[in-house]
């Protein structure tokens, strides 16, 4: 199994510098084996990165001042590139741009992890923020710049993870909203961080002093370092919202129900965009997968089509028809009074009991099809305040 953990760097002034160096040479190499004709049969990798290693000498002799491994893995992701561009799975590689794309990579063989620190070649150990969080054979490392801070992504090939099982081994729905991020069938309703919406007004501010400045100028640079730095910390507080929640459920239990919404459809109302895409509906979803695989639990999907909300959790009564500012209805059934949230977690959790019976031989029958995580590559983010043990 794969696993990824991102961890903040913290290089002296020479050291990022040759950071920026390493990097603009493997962006450089891309950009120029990306000049192919795409007319012609698909250029192999171990082509391209002949012809660089046969003209760089001569042609390109500040290549050698970093690792070989930035040009070498550049040259190698390009071809994979183009080997996604000639079976139509992806569109022609576009180039790489300079703040954008400052990223290189290594391979096991070209570096070493002690503790806090990391070891690249024609570099020396440069310090981590915190050490590796998992054991296992390294696989690679890709560093990278945002905002003005390098990271390195290191990639551990381990065993399956096995946490410690659910607390209580019991089922829970989800329903996702905007006003709180999650309601559980617990009642129990979470807010969420709702990073963009209490940065917005800076953000607002800060794009305006970035339109004012004179291209090409020193105080533009800042202004846009300072933009880029609220936009990464916005993301930031969100990533860190959704670990704690995931991690918070798959603890307590075994079962997550949940729908599988149409988030790109969503996206699509200009009204809902902004609201939606700031509680980040997708990558609650996706840590939920993996965790919940971590501690032997799964996660149930009901029907994007599933009238989770119109249902009546009581009697199953189901309504015509529910506007989307009704918060509260009662039964026309049994006469039961329900929050529209809290309604429709309680069914999702029934949705994913009856299915949970139903696939393990047992009468039941639910609009859902189960999801358990498969052993992919995950990605950790480092944070301080989530707790993953």
């Amino acid at each position: 199994m794969l696993v990824a953990h991102r961890i903040r760097l913290d290089p002296n002034n020479v050291q990022a510098s040759q950071l920026a160096r390493a990097a603009g040479v493997a962006r450089f190499a891309y950009n120029w084996a990306r000049k192919t004709d795409p007319t012609l049969p698909a250029p192999s990798q171990l082509a391209l990165r002949r012809q660089l290693n046969a003209a760089k000498r001569e042609q390109f002799p500040w290549m050698l001042e970093v690792t070989k491994n930035a040009p070498q893995m550049a040259i190698i992701q390009l071809g994979k590139a183009f080997e996604n561009f000639f079976a139509k799975r992806a569109r022609y590689p576009s180039l790489r741009r300079k703040g954008r794309d400052d990223r290189f990579t290594l391979s096991n063989d070209q570096f070493d992890v002690n503790d806090q620190r990391i070891r690249i070649p024609k570099l020396g150990w440069v310090r981590m923020r915190e050490a590796l969080r998992f054991t296992g054979r390294i696989v690679s490392a890709a560093v990278s710049r945002k905002a003005g801070r390098w990271y390195a992504s290191i990639t551990v090939e381990t065993p399956a993870l096995s946490l410690p099982p659910a607390e209580n081994q019991g089922a829970v729905g989800v329903d996702l909203g905007i006003t709180a991020l999650a309601t559980l069938s617990t009642g129990e309703v979470i807010p969420g961080p709702k990073a963009l919406r209490t940065l917005l007004a800076r953000l607002r501010r800060l794009g305006r002093e970035l339109s004012r400045k004179m291209k090409g100028s020193r105080n533009r640079a800042q202004a846009k370092l300072k933009l880029a730095r609220l936009h990464a910390r916005i993301a930031n507080v969100r990533r860190d919202g959704l670990h704690q929640l995931t991690t918070r459920l798959t603890r307590r239990f075994h079962t997550v129900g949940m729908e599988d919404l149409n988030v790109k459809g969503i996206l699509g109302n200009r009204r809902l965009a902004r609201a939606v895409a700031d509680m980040g509906w997708y990558e609650l979803r996706r840590q939920l997968d993996y965790k919940a695989a971590w501690r032997g639990g799964q996660v149930v999907l009901a029907d994007r089509w599933y009238p989770s909300s119109k249902l009546c959790a009581g009697c199953g009564h189901r309504l015509e028809d529910l506007a989307l500012q009704v918060r509260r209805w009662t039964c026309p059934g049994c006469g039961a009074d329900h929050d529209r949230d809290v309604n429709a977690a309680v069914n999702l959790k029934n949705m994913a009991v009856s299915s949970t019976v139903s696939a393990c031989g047992g009468e039941g029958s639910g609009p859902a099809r189960k999801r358990r995580a498969k052993p992919a590559p995950v990605k950790q983010e480092s944070s301080g305040m989530a707790s993953f043990e």
